[in-house]
């Protein structure tokens, strides 16, 4: 345990670990309020993983081509989100391990072995869409090619491990700040596009179309299927230990309860940044029957002249710049915890980050230069296949240790939580493997 966080910090240039700051924010006891927001920062660090850069396709495809109608199955998403990240902060409260400590305490070495391996190629993964889309960014506002945009993301490790020596709520203020940004982004561009508000309405209502319809549903299952990332469940049960909430009974469940509120409201922005990258697509594109954007390149390209406003453009590449940047820092933070819960490994945060993101460069920086901006796009869309592929090796785990009252005691899931859990966990396995299949046999055919 840490006595303060600047003690702990320091400690932790020698032996870098997020365990060097668990319990080193202190949670002010004046009134629910101040506990909110002492509380407040771990739900905002797991939010980014849904809407980061590999997010933005399946969103600017599906508004352009089906309009409103697939809101219902973003709002279906978030929901399962929140469900899931309340269960991981719950286990990382409760029982005072993150799912990477819990799934080594709990299985044989092969088992655990294995599961680490698939955790670390999602991650890689994941910090592949962030490279990508970063670097898409930086060349729709610099006009820098994508190789040295690719290039320059490298660099972003600096500014992570500098605020991580300065603190843990450094990190934190600096996540809140490019959620902000990417919000009042999608704010701007919403009020821009002015969507038909009936319309959107109408959207988050599902319709038998969305399964009747096989290209629409596979825009459905690429939604669902890629919306819980699987380091986010790792993540969100370790930043969770950080604040210095009583270690009795009635200081967990008070914990439990703010870290849910944090993180369902965090949640609940993510929801709005995705619906508005759908809403702004179908306002601006399928009005005006440009039903085939699909690429974030050619919807840079098509909103100022469709939305008439010169800055529309510039505001969307500000965003998804703040986007695969915030991504990257909690990607950063679910690498260590990763690879400490898992291996009980520590490396600097350098040399972590650094193979980390030379993993995701080497493939981006090769097919950019091969292939270009079509060879990115579609790289881009196979890095969240993979994170697929991973995904159910996090829930189920998550939800067995939930459920499970040796490790949980009073607090483990009720009947009636551990029903809809796995009902949640069957159904994106099922999503995910349609998914893949269908993914694969676009490729083979």
């Amino acid at each position: 345990m840490v006595g303060a966080p600047e003690e702990g910090w320091r400690r932790a240039r020698i032996a870098p670990s997020l365990a060097e700051v668990y319990r080193s924010v202190p949670v002010n006891k004046a009134t629910a309020f101040r506990k909110l927001l002492a509380f407040a920062g771990p739900g905002y660090l797991v939010a980014v993983g849904y809407m980061d850069p590999g997010n933005w396709a399946t969103g600017i495809a599906g508004g352009s081509r089906f309009g409103y109608a697939l809101l219902s199955v973003i709002l279906l998403s978030n929901l399962m989100a929140v469900l899931l990240q309340g269960l991981a902060a719950k286990l990382g409260i409760v029982t005072g391990r993150d799912l990477a400590q819990a799934c080594r305490d709990h299985y044989s070495k092969p088992v655990a072995m294995a599961l680490w391996v698939l955790c670390e190629i999602a991650i890689a993964a994941c910090d592949l869409a962030e490279v990508i889309g970063s670097a898409i960014a930086i060349n729709l506002l610099f006009g820098i090619p994508l190789p040295w945009g690719i290039a320059i993301t490298a660099v972003d490790v600096l500014l992570v491990l500098y605020l991580q020596n300065r603190g843990f709520r450094y990190l934190e203020a600096l996540v809140i700040s490019l959620v902000a940004v990417i919000g009042g982004c999608f704010a701007f561009e919403l009020y821009a596009s002015r969507p038909d508000a009936l319309l959107v309405a109408k959207g988050f209502i599902p319709t038998t179309d969305i399964i009747s319809n096989p290209t629409m549903l596979y825009l459905a299952m690429g939604i669902l299927g890629a919306t819980v990332m699987p380091h986010n469940l790792y993540l969100h049960s370790s930043v969770v230990q950080t604040r210095k909430y009583e270690l009795n009974a009635e200081g967990k469940r008070e914990a439990v309860r703010f870290a849910f509120l944090d993180s369902t409201i965090a949640l609940t922005v993510a929801l709005f940044i995705n619906a508005s990258i759908l809403m702004v697509a179908a306002a601006t594109f399928h009005t005006t029957g440009n039903t085939e954007v699909a690429e974030i390149q050619d919807a840079y390209k098509l909103l100022t002249p469709l939305l008439g406003v010169g800055a529309a453009s510039t505001v969307f590449a500000l965003a998804l710049l703040a986007s695969g940047q915030s991504s990257t820092i909690t990607g950063t933070l679910a690498g260590q915890i990763v690879m400490e819960g898992f291996l009980e490994l520590r490396l600097r945060p350098w040399l972590r980050r650094l193979i980390t993101r030379m993993i995701a460069i080497v493939p981006a920086a090769t097919v950019a230069i091969l292939y270009g901006e079509s060879g990115t796009a579609k790289l881009l869309v196979f890095s969240q296949v993979i994170l697929s592929l991973q995904l159910s090796f996090a829930v189920f785990p998550l939800v067995n240790f939930t459920s499970d009252r040796k490790k949980m005691g009073e607090f483990v899931n009720s009947t009636l939580l551990k029903t809809t859990a796995y009902v949640v966990a069957t159904l994106i396995a099922a999503l995910n493997v349609w998914l893949l299949i269908q993914t694969f046999s676009g490729w083979l055919g």
